[in-house]
């Protein structure tokens, strides 16, 4: 593929056509790929890094989740490093959403370094996004219970980032929360 960039890039052009016509939850209805983009961003800004792969992952690691992009797909694609730690950071969606949720705050402590970075950046986006807006009919009551859950991952996620950890911790003590 020749230079990081090009990699990178392949990534992000990949989840751009993966995430075509899906949008967020908020509001203004942003265009989904926003938010790989943004977990990317804060793991590059943030937390420093400068890992393709746990970039690339960042960029792609909803298409399996909510699109119809397969394991093998991204393997062949972008190589068995990116395809595993997608993998490592996708729930179930045959699950119940209160199981996916579950498993989340179980496996989180267990999970590989790069997949706690991803993690990290990916709640840290999300909960910018809850408190910069409310999803029509989330009820105050709803947001706090996201928030309530989010924490109980990122205890899991600890030791990882402390720039990271920081701006949840920040984030967390806004909603009345402690890690």
């Amino acid at each position: 593929m020749g230079s990081e960039a090009a990699a990178l890039l392949e990534a992000a052009d990949f989840a751009a056509g993966k995430h075509k016509g899906q949008r967020r939850k908020d509001p203004e209805g942003t265009p989904y790929i926003n938010h790989p983009i943004g977990v990317a961003r804060i793991l590059a800004r943030e937390a420093g890094v400068t890992d393709i792969v746990l970039l690339q992952a960042a960029l792609l690691h909803d298409t399996v989740e909510d699109t119809d992009t397969t394991l093998a797909e991204l393997e062949e694609r972008f190589g068995a490093e990116v395809r595993g730690l997608v993998q490592e950071v996708t729930d179930d969606k045959a699950l119940p959403k209160a199981e996916r949720k579950r498993l989340q705050v179980e496996r989180a402590p267990g999970s590989s370094p790069r997949a706690k970075l991803l993690q990290l950046a990916d709640k840290l986006h999300n909960l910018r996004d809850l408190r910069r807006c409310t999803p029509p009919g989330w009820s105050p009551q709803r947001v706090q219970e996201y928030f309530q859950w989010a924490a109980r991952v990122v205890a899991g996620l600890r030791g990882t980032s402390p720039p990271l950890e920081a701006e949840l911790q920040r984030l967390f003590e806004e909603r009345g929360l402690e890690l």
